[in-house]
């Protein structure tokens, strides 16, 4: 973690910064490895600082020996302004998209000889490109979820509802060594597969349901993300029609992922697909996202992110038709962004609509 506080602080100048303030909780690990839910990271260029309160002080120290711990006498606002004197601060940076405009406003209050200059993105570029320790952390998490739908598909029968397979596929992740879930899962069944963030309901499933399953757990701070399609039975004719049209726009969003291309690019692919069998209009949302401290971070797989795919990247493809009424079809998987194509870290089969 000293290599990416060291790439941070080499950062400052080239954003006429003194120091940066971190308080986003997944930046604030990913720099200090420091679990506890109170605190914040000063980063100079010389010296770098975890501030917290008497509770985590020595959770601090095991969990983050290459920063110096501050313990936190009163309030954050106090404690910085006295650093900012003892530092000889003049250009403090923030998270612009996370501190509050009270907190804000306190700061500007209390570091009133400090410019305090909004920033975006510092700390989150560096995450784009996941390390080996990462990229086992998040391989790992996935691996639970292929184990937890080879398990929720023996356990799903006619009458039970959405909420009790949310809750069997959950707890059989965590005795596996799951912390946590990512988001509250997805169990979509009937016409309510039409809903592309459909959460488990009381709606029982009945034969004949296509049920939508997107789920993600986390391990060891990272996330993961898989959503695959099933039936409770034989499905309808257009619900089997769709799923052969978005396997084969999702196959093709995979084959177009390599380091060079534009996630845009990896987007078209895929949306060309649908659109090209003309149900490009119940296709909503973008192709994916990258996974990593956070669920859904940079970069976005969308027509609007040109970002160029790099090798150790770790993204969702994702595409999915939804008709309202009738049901719907998503199905997703995690890869790693390499040099010459992908490499999927979720492997549970997809290649025809499972009948359970």
């Amino acid at each position: 973690m000293q290599t990416r506080v060291n790439k941070l602080a080499a950062a400052l100048k080239d954003n006429a910064l003194d120091a940066l303030l971190v308080l986003q909780p997944e930046n604030r690990f990913y720099l200090s490895g420091f679990t506890g839910d109170a605190g914040a990271l000063l980063i100079t260029a010389g010296q770098s600082f975890l501030i917290t309160d008497f509770r985590f002080m020595e959770q601090a120290r095991e969990q983050s020996p290459h920063l110096t711990i501050i313990k936190m006498e009163t309030t954050l606002a106090t404690a910085l302004a006295d650093m900012a004197g003892r530092l000889n601060l003049s250009a403090l940076g923030f998270e612009a998209d996370y501190i509050s405009y009270k907190f804000y406003d306190t700061l500007h209050e209390k570091l009133d000889q400090v410019t305090l200059r909004p920033v975006d993105g510092i700390v989150e570029q560096f995450r784009l490109i996941k390390d080996k320790d990462e990229l086992a952390a998040i391989q790992k998490a996935m691996t639970l979820l292929d184990e937890g739908f080879k398990h929720i598909c023996n356990f799903i029968k006619p009458g039970i509802s959405e909420r009790e397979v949310a809750l069997e596929l959950e707890m059989f992740m965590r005795r596996r060594g799951a912390e946590k879930t990512a988001f509250p899962f997805i169990v979509a069944s009937g016409p309510r597969a039409a809903l592309p963030h459909g959460e488990a309901s009381e709606k029982n499933i009945n034969p004949g349901d296509v049920i939508t399953l997107d789920f993600g757990v986390v391990t060891d701070g990272y996330n993961s993300d898989m959503t695959r399609t099933v039936s409770l039975g034989a499905p309808n004719a257009q619900i089997k029609q769709i799923y052969g049209i978005v396997l084969e726009a999702q196959l093709a969003g995979l084959a177009a992922v390599k380091a060079g291309v534009a996630a845009s690019a990896v987007d078209k692919a895929a949306r060309d697909v649908i659109t090209s069998h003309g149900y490009g209009e119940y296709f909503g949302h973008s192709t994916g996202h990258g996974v990593g401290l956070a669920v859904h971070e940079g970069p976005r797989i969308s027509s609007r992110d040109d970002t160029i795919l790099r090798e150790g990247m770790v993204i969702t493809v994702e595409p999915g038709i939804y008709l309202p009424g009738t049901g719907g079809v998503r199905i997703e998987d995690s890869l790693v962004v390499e040099k010459d194509g992908c490499r999927l870290l979720t492997k549970s089969p997809k290649d025809y609509l499972i009948e359970l």
